[in-house]
C-alpha cells in the first residue's frame, strides 16, 4: 500500500528529461503495488484474519523510506522509488522464507509478486544505466 501511496507522489511530482517514460512506468509501478496488496490482502482474509490497510496503520508500520516532498527530477525520482522497491522487496522476501513451511500457495502468491517487484526495478534502474 505504501509503494503505491509513494509511486503516485512520485509520479504526480515529475519534471524533466525523460518524463514520459519515467512518468508512464510509476502509474504501471502504482499498478502492480496496488495489485498485489489486493491479493495479500484477500489472501490473508480468505484464510480467516483480518487486515489492517488504514493509511494511518500502513504509515505507521511501513519500512519504505520517506521521500522528498516536491518537483524532482527523473534520475532523483527513479533513485527514490528504487528505494521504495527495496525496501518492499525485503518485506516480500521475509514473507518468501517465513511462509516456506506455513502456507506455500501463499508462499507462490508473495513470489509471483516479488517477481514482479524485481522486474519493475530493473525497467527503472534501465532509464538511467551508465
Amino acid at each position: 500500500i505504501a509503494l503505491a501511496v509513494n509511486g503516485k507522489q512520485a509520479h504526480w511530482h515529475l519534471r524533466g528529461a525523460n518524463f514520459i517514460g519515467v512518468h508512464e512506468f510509476l502509474d504501471e509501478v502504482v499498478a502492480h503495488a496496488q495489485a498485489a496488496s489486493d491479493t495479500v490482502a484477500e489472501r490473508i482474509v480468505a484464510l480467516g484474519q483480518p487486515v489492517d490497510g488504514r493509511i494511518g496503520t500502513v504509515a505507521a508500520k511501513t519500512s519504505t523510506p520517506e521521500m522528498d516532498f516536491g518537483f524532482q527530477n527523473p534520475n532523483h525520482t527513479v533513485k527514490e522509488v528504487v528505494a521504495q522497491i527495496d525496501a518492499t522487496l525485503e518485506t516480500v522476501y521475509t514473507a518468501v522464507r517465513e511462509l516456506d513451511d506455513v502456507d506455500l500457495p501463499s508462499q507462490d502468491i508473495v513470489i509471483a509478486i516479488a517477481q514482479q517487484l524485481d522486474k519493475d526495478r530493473w525497467f527503472l534502474t534501465s532509464h538511467f544505466a551508465e
